[in-house]
């Protein structure tokens, strides 16, 4: 009889799981979070909602904007985590890190844990830098978003931002950041980092612009190791009750490593400058000597046509989603990439019937002045691919630094390449072209030893002044580069001497030693400008331990 009763107990137990089953497969989300709610089991900071958040949205002149309590935070990455999960971010990807500050205070360490993710700045420079407006600032509530589908992944927001914000997704092609979740934010709901931090170190309040503008002052920093305020004007508040040592500074600020070479855009850089000076070193053969140029015209101008277009072929590797890239008008007022694309984009249109007229009329008067045009078309261009660089305001990519590099690269690619082009028409045209090689050689001899001397004063005086703002740039190069200064100076040294070769006729074999200048020359400025791009030291926020 037990054995029976015990049998039907178990069979209507099975039968009352069976329709609980049933009934929560026919439940709705909604029901079944109703549920969860009622059992208690929903987040435990859910209460704390309204305490971490304004009551209010922004009133005109106001932005929401995060707040740390650095007392508060441990560093448990807890942000981090939810940021992750909450975003569907990729394996590596994050959009809230977690740095440490370390020093000395009464004689006894100092160490701080630094929450942070995008300022949302007053000011973005992410935004302002966007060729195709992949950046708005909202008016309402002044969220800094990123615009997914306008963006062509150039990359540009992620040199301009000075605490490395933007990240680039090499699957998605596009560059994406935090967004201070906000959808959730629309809502009434805290941001995912907000809500999972265990201690209520980030919170989300409302700041007055103008305020935030005016205290953005020169020298001004969120916390040591930060980058100057008043370029972006960020809007983070960071709180701390503790007093703060002067030696404060981030964990990682002596950490040496290589940035990314970009090796699209040293390509792009190389060659367009190379093209560049060509053109120039074929107005200036026009000018100086219209025997000379009425022979030389086609070849350096046909030359110089195909690097300028090898060149703007291999910066479109560079972009994530180059089909949307006919779209950079639209920063035109504020991007210096923008203006660079059109810079080219002139200087290509007026290069083609360079070539033709150098064709046609050599040696015409509408010859050299479309030369003329295109070579001032093409400064123009270097100068804005200079200021791409000098905009994001990183110390090693100076305007002295760059407008050195750029100019010097272009007057010396073009003078080199010019001489092993002509002697090459010395060739095969019916014409004495020797003396033209000897002076594009002399030329080039002559910008090859002042831009060395300069590199490598600007390199040895950065290297040993430890105050110097390239410092640690100069020591990237000597301890994580050891092979490149040997290296060109026996570039230096062999292009230098082959010039010679050239200049006094060795052999009588000028093309061959103007060819090998021009190559051991390009080998030079090709490694200068990995360094360029590898040895810069990226501003960002604190970092972990080096």
């Amino acid at each position: 009889m037990s054995i029976e009763l015990r049998t039907l107990e178990i069979s209507d137990e099975v039968n009352l799981i069976d329709r609980l089953l049933a009934e929560q497969r026919q439940l709705t989300a909604v029901e079944r979070f109703a549920r969860r709610h009622e059992e208690g089991s929903v987040p435990a900071q859910a209460r704390y909602y309204q305490d971490l958040i304004p009551l209010s949205k922004p009133a005109p002149g106001q932005q929401y904007a995060f707040a740390v309590d650095l007392d508060a935070c441990t560093g448990c990455k807890a942000c981090v985590s939810a940021c992750h999960s909450l975003n569907g971010l990729e394996e590596h990807e994050t959009w809230r890190d977690v740095g440490l500050l370390v020093g000395e205070r009464n004689e006894a360490p100092y160490l701080q844990t630094v929450t942070t993710a995008c300022h949302h700045c007053a000011d973005p420079a992410c935004l302002e830098g966007c060729p195709v407006m992949a950046y708005e600032k909202d008016a309402d509530t002044g969220i800094v978003r990123h615009l997914d589908d306008q963006c062509i992944g150039c990359q540009y927001c992620t040199l301009k931002c000075p605490y490395g914000v933007p990240k680039y997704s090499e699957r998605l092609g596009i560059v994406r950041k935090c967004d201070m979740c906000h959808d959730r934010l629309a809502v009434g709901e805290a941001p995912a980092c907000v809500q999972a931090c265990p201690h209520e170190a980030i919170t989300i309040r409302l700041v007055d612009v103008a305020e935030v503008s005016a205290a953005a002052t020169p020298g001004s920093e969120m916390v040591p190791g930060a980058f100057d305020s008043s370029y972006t004007k960020p809007t983070t508040i960071y709180t701390s009750r503790k007093p703060r040592p002067t030696s404060a500074h981030p964990a990682d600020a002596h950490k040496l490593h290589l940035e990314h070479a970009h090796w699209p855009l040293l390509i792009m850089l190389i060659l367009s400058q190379a093209a560049v000076g060509l053109f120039v070193a074929m107005t200036v053969t026009g000018l100086v000597s219209p025997d000379q140029f009425r022979v030389a015209g086609l070849p350096l101008a046909a030359s110089a046509f195909a690097l300028l277009n090898a060149g703007l072929f291999a910066a479109v590797f560079h972009l994530g989603r180059p089909l949307g890239a006919w779209r950079f008008f639209l920063g035109l007022r504020t991007s210096w990439m923008s203006r660079e694309i059109l810079a080219f984009s002139l200087m290509a249109t007026v290069a083609a019937p360079t070539v033709g007229a150098a064709f046609l009329f050599p040696g015409s008067p509408l010859t050299l002045g479309l030369a003329a045009l295109t070579s001032a078309l093409g400064l123009i261009s270097v100068f804005t691919s200079a200021m791409i660089y000098i905009d994001t305001r990183r110390a090693f990519w100076s305007p002295l630094h760059s407008f050195s590099r750029f100019l010097g690269a272009t007057f010396l690619l073009g003078a080199t390449a010019a001489a092993m082009i002509i002697g090459s028409a010395d060739l095969f045209l019916p014409a004495d072209l020797s003396a033209a090689v000897r002076s594009a050689a002399i030329v080039a001899t002559v910008i090859r030893t002042v831009l060395f001397g300069w590199e490598t004063s600007r390199f040895l005086l950065s290297l040993h002044d430890v105050a110097a703002p390239s410092h640690l740039s100069a020591l990237t190069i000597r301890r994580l580069l050891p092979w490149l200064v040997p290296t060109r100076i026996a570039l230096f040294a062999a292009s230098t001497l082959f010039s010679l070769l050239a200049i006094f006729d060795f052999a009588q074999l000028p093309l061959a030693w103007a060819g090998i200048a021009f190559v051991t020359t390009f080998l030079s400025q090709f490694l200068e400008r990995y360094t360029f791009f590898t040895a810069v030291r990226a501003p960002h926020m604190p970092g972990g331990i080096a």
